[in-house]
C-alpha cells in the first residue's frame, strides 16, 4: 500500500490531462499479453495483422514495454518513455519532442528492459531517441490513430464526470469512485500496489490524473522525481469502448448528409477500407470513394494509411453526428 499525502497546495494543484503517448505504451502492453480479461480483444484482433503486414520494426518500442509473465510484478515502465504531460491535451508530436530531448541522465529504468537496448540509448541518445520516436509515430498511425476519436470521447467524458465530482464534494468525492484500488481518507490517498509500500509526499506539486483506455484493470503511479506525480487510471465505461453497435440510419441523418453518406458514417463505427465499405454497403468502390472524399472535406471522416490500404474512421465530429439522438 502506498500512502500519498496531500497538503493544501496539493489539493489546489490537482489537475487532469490526457496523454496520447501513454496510450501508445499501454496499448503495447495489451498487444504483448497484458489484456488477460480480453477487454481489448476486438481492437487487438484488428491491429495485430495490420502491424505485421506493415513491415515496421517495432523492437525499439516493444523492447521498452515489458510485461512479465508471472507475479509479483512491480509494474515498472521506463519513465523517459512516457513522461507525464505538462498540458491538458498535448498532441503526440509535442510528447515525442520531449522524448527526443530526454537528457542522458534520465535514460535509466528498473523495468525488465534488454540491456543492449538501454546501452544503445545511452551510447547515442540523439540517434536512438529519434529512432524510437519515429517508430512510435508509425505505430500510432497503424494502431491508434484510426480509433483515437472513439478513445478520446471516452476519456474526455470521464474527465467531465470527475470534474463535476470535484465541484460537488471536493477531493473526497473526486476519489471516492475513481478506482477500487484507490481510497481517500484524512488528506491521504491510499493506493494499492503489488510491491511498493510507504508514504509519499507531494510537496505542493499536486497530483496529475490521467484517464487511460488501455490501462484497465491496473492503476499506474508516477511518484518519483523528476516527473510530475501522476495516477493513470481506467475511465468510466471503458468496458463498452469496443462494443459493436447495430448499424441503423435514420431518415433525419440521411436528410442532412444523404443516405449513402449516412450509411457510410454508420458503418465506420470501426475503421474500414474502401473495399470493406463497398462490400458491406453494396455501393460501388468508386461511389464509396467519392462519398468518403466529401465526408473528409466536411471534417466527418479521417484517413490513415496502413501499408497499401487506407483506413477511414469517423472524426470526433463524425462520432457526434452518428451517435446523436435520432441518428440511429
Amino acid at each position: 500500500m502506498i500512502e500519498i499525502e496531500f497538503g493544501t497546495e496539493d489539493v489546489a494543484r490537482t489537475r487532469f490531462a490526457l496523454s496520447p503517448l501513454w496510450e501508445v505504451v499501454a496499448s503495447v502492453r495489451v498487444l504483448k499479453g497484458a489484456d488477460e480479461h480480453g477487454l481489448h480483444r476486438a481492437w487487438a484482433d484488428q491491429v495485430r495483422p495490420r502491424l505485421a503486414a506493415s513491415g515496421v520494426d517495432l523492437a525499439p518500442l516493444f523492447d521498452l514495454v515489458p510485461v512479465p509473465a508471472h507475479a509479483p510484478w512491480s509494474g515498472y515502465v521506463p519513465g523517459f518513455l512516457c513522461p507525464p504531460p505538462t498540458t491538458p491535451l498535448p498532441s503526440l508530436a509535442v510528447e515525442l519532442a520531449t522524448v527526443r530531448s530526454t537528457p542522458v541522465a534520465l535514460l535509466r529504468t528498473k523495468a525488465d528492459v534488454p540491456p543492449a537496448r538501454m546501452a544503445a540509448l545511452r551510447a547515442d541518445p540523439e540517434a536512438e531517441l529519434g529512432r524510437l520516436a519515429d517508430v512510435i509515430e508509425a505505430y500510432w498511425e497503424l494502431a491508434l490513430a484510426p480509433y483515437w476519436s472513439r478513445v478520446l470521447t471516452l476519456l474526455e467524458a470521464d474527465i467531465r464526470y470527475r470534474a463535476s465530482r470535484l465541484v460537488d464534494g471536493g477531493a473526497q468525492r473526486l476519489f471516492q469512485d475513481l478506482d477500487p484500488q484507490v481510497a481517500w481518507a484524512g488528506g491521504t490517498l491510499h493506493l494499492e500496489h503489488r510491491t511498493a509500500r510507504g508514504s509519499r509526499r507531494l510537496d505542493g506539486r499536486g497530483l496529475l490524473l490521467v484517464p487511460s483506455a488501455f490501462v484497465w484493470p491496473r492503476v499506474f503511479s508516477v511518484l518519483n522525481e523528476p516527473w510530475q506525480p501522476s495516477l493513470r487510471y481506467p475511465p468510466r465505461g471503458v468496458g463498452t469502448l469496443w462494443q459493436s453497435r447495430p448499424v441503423r440510419v435514420s431518415d433525419a441523418l440521411a436528410g442532412v448528409v444523404g443516405r449513402a453518406r449516412a450509411v457510410l458514417l454508420a458503418e465506420l463505427s470501426a475503421p474500414a477500407s474502401t473495399t470493406d465499405l463497398a462490400r458491406r454497403t453494396g455501393l460501388t468502390p468508386g461511389g464509396v470513394s467519392q462519398h468518403l472524399t466529401l465526408l473528409r472535406t466536411a471534417g466527418l471522416v479521417s484517413a490513415h494509411r496502413s501499408g497499401r490500404h487506407v483506413l477511414y474512421a469517423r472524426t470526433r465530429a463524425g462520432e457526434t453526428l452518428a451517435e446523436a439522438p435520432g441518428a440511429g
